[in-house]
Order: structure tokens, then sequence, then C-alpha cells
């Protein structure tokens, strides 16, 4: 078994900014359907859980980068919440792994830190 971790911080409003000036461009290149369901239901704090999923997905690529032969699309890594709530990495790709991730966020800033175990 190999282990690979990978963390990201990005600031809320350069999201923010992608999606109000790109739309359903920027957001139907990065996100999944599920995803931009569950951060429009966050309101005004949307932006925030937009931000954090993104962080999520770029640190999951540093995790995975060396194992995959292409760079990966966005939609590819999902990050959702289980039926407690806590998040969870889905990859849409051919990669034998599990992934551990804990994201974190607040007004201007949001983190993703992520464990890769390869089997």
């Amino acid at each position: 078994m190999q282990i690979q971790c990978g963390i990201d911080i990005i600031e809320v409003q350069r999201i923010k900014n992608a999606i109000i000036e790109l739309k359903d461009k920027f957001l139907n290149r990065v996100y999944t359907e599920k995803e931009i369901e569950y951060c429009e239901k966050k309101g005004i704090n949307k932006y925030e859980h937009y931000a954090v999923r993104f962080a999520a997905k770029e640190a999951i690529y540093k995790a995975i980068s060396n194992k995959i032969k292409k760079t990966a699309e966005w939609r590819q890594i999902e990050i959702l919440n289980d039926e407690n709530g806590r998040p969870k990495a889905i990859l849409k790709m051919d990669l034998d792994c599990f992934i551990d991730v804990s994201l974190s966020h607040v007004k201007d800033n949001a983190i993703a830190t992520c464990i890769v175990y390869f089997m």
C-alpha cells in the first residue's frame, strides 16, 4: 500500500468571481450536478461551499497526479457529503484507492486536505 497526501487553500472571492463572470461555463466545467445542487442550497454561503470543493479537487489531484497518465478533468473528482454530513470524495476514473478528505472554510478562505491510500 502507498499513501499520498495533498492540501490546497483558496480565496473564496476567486471562486465567487469566476462563478459571477463565467456562470454556467465555469460551474459545468468544474462541478458535477450533485455538487452544484448541494452548494446552491447554501444560500449566501454558497461560494464558501464551492470554494472548498475546488480546494478539495486540487488537493486530491496533487495526491494522485503521479498515478494517472493524463490530466484529470475537474468533474472526475466529486466531493459530496455522506448521511452524517462528513465529506467524501468520489473518483470517476480507473484508480484503485481510498481517499480521506477534510474540508474547512470561513468567509474569505477555504482549505482542504486529503490522504489517499493506494491499494
